[in-house]
């Protein structure tokens, strides 16, 4: 009677081999990308408890207290109108956010697809894509963002249209190019020969493909659509006051730097450029966790 055989011990994962233990890698080899996602945390915890770390209610008037330096009581200082500033830049971050947020989702759905279906299909699919690309890319962006929110009215909603658009060109060239390289690999066709349609082709072949370029350009985006809604708030196209968002408060509080009130204006632009920078710097080592090919 033969002895019966143990069997063998399945082979372990290699470390990082999932997505969230090769995240980890990435952010412990890598203290650039462990800054930006701290940063991003930070970001997020400001943009969603926001309202209930504020000290003071941010649209609330303290005319007795109006134009007061930082200090114990009022870390941020105070603007014009006696309000707290530390409360409005903690409370204008969920707004900028899902600027931020909504207006990169809308364009990787507007830019990114169509550039995806140009890059494969070609032809009149590619010449249509390409020419709107041209035309939106023929006038000054932030000038034609700024015609947009002025024809649509300076809502939240049409400064998200309105940075979508801007962007459209970019996103599409990058997927399309992304694209392009890829229609003929033999992983695309391996799925053609499996019966898989253009849809399928096009949505669980190439999209996964492209999306570690597209993760990096829509980090940076980010940034970018926080400046632009900054921008436009500050010419008077954006958000309305007494809304808080930073490029409100950076407006407000440049009319009082010469006479010596310059914390009104600097902790809402501080609050701009820790975001920009933020986002710039997350866009790398999001591409580094995303990306297949960098995983061991």
């Amino acid at each position: 009677m033969s002895a019966s055989t143990a069997p063998a011990p399945a082979p372990a994962s290699p470390p990082g081999s999932t997505l969230l233990g090769h995240a980890r890698y990435v952010v412990a080899e890598n203290p650039v990308t462990g800054l930006a996602f701290g940063m991003a945390i930070l970001l997020v915890v400001a943009a969603l408890f926001g309202q209930w770390i504020a000290p003071y209610d941010p649209l609330a008037s303290d005319t007795a207290a109006a134009l007061q330096g930082p200090s114990a009581a009022h870390w941020f200082g105070t603007d014009q109108l006696g309000r707290d500033i530390l409360s409005r830049v903690l409370v204008a971050t969920s707004l900028d956010l899902r600027i931020a947020v909504f207006s990169v989702a809308l364009v990787f759905a507007l830019g990114g697809l169509a550039g995806l279906a140009a890059g494969y299909f070609g032809g009149w699919v590619d010449m249509v894509v390409g020419r709107l690309a041209d035309v939106i890319m023929a006038f000054p962006l932030f000038v034609l963002a700024m015609g947009i929110v002025a024809a649509l009215g300076n809502t939240v909603t049409n400064i998200v249209i309105a940075t979508a658009i801007i962007n459209f060109p970019l996103y599409a060239r990058i997927a399309r190019a992304e694209t392009r390289q890829r229609a003929e690999a033999g992983f695309v066709e391996a799925a053609r020969l499996c019966g898989h349609g253009n849809l399928s082709i096009l949505l669980t072949q190439l999209l996964p493909n492209i999306m570690p370029i597209m993760v990096v350009q829509m980090s940076l985006t980010m940034g970018y659509a926080i400046l632009n809604a900054a921008g436009l708030s500050f010419i008077g196209l954006g958000v309305r006051p007494p809304t808080p968002e930073w490029g409100i408060m950076v407006a407000e509080g440049a009319s009082f730097i010469v006479s010596g009130e310059w914390w009104i204006a600097l902790f809402p632009g501080l609050a701009l450029m820790f975001a920009v920078f933020c986002f710039n710097l997350l866009g790398d080592g999001l591409r580094d966790v995303i990306d297949p090919r960098k995983r061991t």
